[in-house]
């Protein structure tokens, strides 16, 4: 058989999780709102237009 190049892997996006929070002198701010449901430690996700809950779905539209 021939010698076949390994294909390269795409590599994955990371999640990025340091755009989430602010440094602020001692401590961190965080940016986007906290799940009602979920609690804290849980982000809403920012979209065109509205705000989502990746764990539990919650959702909240945008006022424009």
């Amino acid at each position: 058989m021939a010698d076949k190049k390994a294909e390269e892997k795409p590599k994955k996006a990371s999640s990025k999780k340091s755009t989430c929070y602010e440094v602020s002198g001692d401590g961190l701010k965080r940016k986007n709102k906290n799940c009602p449901k979920c609690g804290p430690g849980t982000f809403l996700a920012n979209h065109k237009d509205r705000v989502q809950c990746g764990k539990c779905g919650y959702m909240e539209k945008k006022s424009e």
